[in-house]
């Protein structure tokens, strides 16, 4: 089934809001006749959501997931490459439309619910997120490789600040994927469910979230993020000055 005319307004991400006053935001990938395939579509609607998750203080959570039964990703959209104007045009969209340093200074808490084909840009997708339940039925891979380019939306740093650089080196210069069971027992994934029990999953998880002190979670995750970049003095001391502003905030408000 070919994609619409450019000329239309399918939306190829899905967006809801869920809890208590819409605090936990649901963003699907909805494009499942290709996979759930990244394409320039859906970079832009994806660009405009993950503004909203930025701006939006009520957001206190969101939950990445991907349409229909095969895929939350397979990855970039291959039919979409060479299709820029020039190289340098190219470039120039991705600058200005950073989405993935969009999506890794986000500071509320990011799930990933993970099932069938997690590829490419879909697993990078998801390594952006903080927590990730994969279905049992999920396989993962960057195999970006075996295409003849590599990964280019954060997966050489992402993965292996996750899992480390021995299982990450050998997922990215094989690009063989690795199935559910593994991803959890390396690290790549936080819990492995039945796929009937996945949404359920993702919303258990998100609703825990979304019922702590927000700023005490967001800058609980901005102090491991970016105390990850730093020697572990400065670290300890980035840790005082978020835990600092946090309890003079609460102070203010009791």
């Amino acid at each position: 089934m070919p994609d619409p005319s450019p000329a239309d307004d399918r939306r190829f991400v899905q967006f809801a809001r869920e809890g208590v006053d819409g605090a936990i935001a649901w963003i699907t990938l909805d494009r499942p006749e290709r996979l759930n395939a990244v394409h320039m579509r859906m970079r832009d609607q994806l660009w405009d959501l993950l503004t909203l998750l930025r701006d939006d203080p009520t957001i206190r959570v969101a939950v990445f997931t991907g349409a229909g039964d095969r895929a939350f990703s397979a990855g970039a959209d291959v039919t979409e490459f060479g299709t820029a104007p020039s190289l340098m045009a190219a470039r120039a969209s991705r600058q200005e439309r950073d989405l993935w340093g969009l999506m890794a200074n986000l500071r509320i808490p990011l799930i990933a619910a993970l099932h069938g084909y997690a590829y490419g840009a879909g697993l990078e997708l998801s390594m952006y997120c903080d927590l990730r339940v994969a279905a049992a039925d999920t396989r993962l891979a960057l195999p970006e490789v075996t295409l003849g380019y590599i990964p280019s939306a954060g997966g050489t740093q992402t993965v292996a600040r996750a899992i480390g650089r021995s299982d990450a080196l050998r997922m990215v210069t094989t690009g063989e994927p690795i199935d559910a069971a593994e991803a959890l027992a390396i690290g790549l994934v936080h819990a492995v469910v039945p796929a009937a029990d996945l949404e359920a999953t993702a919303r258990d998880w998100a609703s825990g979230l979304a019922g702590l002190a927000a700023d005490a979670l967001q800058a609980t995750k901005r102090a491991v993020i970016e105390g990850l970049d730093l020697p572990l003095a400065e670290g300890l001391r980035l840790e005082r000055r978020l835990g600092a502003t946090v309890e003079r905030a609460r102070r203010s408000a009791s």
